[in-house]
């Protein structure tokens, strides 16, 4: 079954528009979820909305949001009043200017969802605007009504098609300064930052989001499927707490001889030091040649 759009409305570059559709990136569906149970009855619970005052369950039809303008008076809104809110960013996704992706922090970044054309009448005009885009290397700023909100969003190449990610407003972003401005500066130890260096090194490898799976998740299922069947849930060994390193320099050597790499700091020192002893060996060489040149050239006829 093919997933429902979360919008649906119009990419528009200039002049140039096309219908377009909205496609979550991700899968919310859970493989594992609970509901609420009377333990008394074995029957599932529902919810109800129940009267602050009276304490008096509340017909559907009776329910209405409310926007609070004084204490304990509220503004009375209807769905329908809410639905006739509409601004541009409602329908059309106005590309308003272009930035470097890398200009973007990574803490501005929030939702991302896929772009398509969403009739084969707009797939000329989206095929255009993505193949300009993915030319100049750029990515297009633009606002959207999303969940009756209005959020800035990116939109950018991506595949066959284009990647919008919602962006997160400035006053709810917290400053870098904010957090980091209590940590001191650490004199660091060079050969502590070789071995570290060297860690990084051994355990490098190409990006695989295939190789994720939920652990948790898994335990769940054994402990549901241990119930089921009626044994007892499986025992799980909790893992030892890490705790503050007292000697860095023998948890990093030994973190380094775990991953099989025996003292590759010596050996990166020593081949360094080669390399640029080799280097210079080079240039005295060819720097000899060179004068040996110059003096023995060729003699002029008396």
């Amino acid at each position: 079954m093919a997933p429902r759009p979360a919008w649906k409305g119009y990419l528009k570059l200039s002049l140039v528009s096309c219908a377009v559709e909205l496609t979550g990136t991700t899968d919310h569906s859970e493989k594992v979820s609970f509901r609420v149970i009377n333990r008394k009855t074995g029957n599932t619970v529902r919810r109800q909305y129940i009267d602050s005052v009276s304490g008096k369950p509340v017909d559907d039809d009776d329910e209405v949001k409310g926007y609070e303008i004084g204490d304990d008076e509220y503004l009375l809104v209807e769905e329908d009043e809410i639905e006739k809110v509409q601004i541009e960013s409602s329908h059309t996704l106005s590309i308003e200017h272009f930035v470097d992706r890398a200009d973007i922090p990574q803490i501005y970044f929030d939702t991302p969802y896929y772009v398509t054309p969403s009739d084969d009448v707009s797939e000329e005009a989206f095929a255009v605007i993505r193949e300009a885009m993915a030319r100049q290397k750029k990515a297009g700023i633009a606002r959207i009504v999303l969940y009756r909100r209005e959020r800035p969003v990116m939109i950018e190449p991506f595949e066959s098609g284009l990647l919008l990610t919602t962006l997160r407003y400035d006053k709810t972003v917290r400053k870098p300064d904010e957090i980091f401005e209590g940590l001191r500066k650490v004199k660091l130890d060079t050969e502590l930052i070789d071995l570290a260096t060297h860690i990084i090194d051994k355990k490098q490898a190409a990006f695989d989001p295939s190789g994720f799976e939920d652990r948790y998740e898994t335990a769940l299922l054994d402990l549901i499927e241990a119930k089921r069947k009626g044994r007892k849930p499986p025992v799980v060994q909790a893992a030892e707490r890490p705790a503050n390193i007292v000697n860095l320099f023998d948890a990093l050597k030994k973190s380094l001889a775990e991953d099989g790499g025996g003292k590759p700091a010596t050996k990166a020192k020593a081949t360094m030091a080669k390399e640029t002893t080799a280097k210079e060996t080079a240039a005295k060489e060819t720097a000899a040649k060179t004068a040996t040149k110059r003096t023995t050239g060729p003699r002029k006829r008396a």
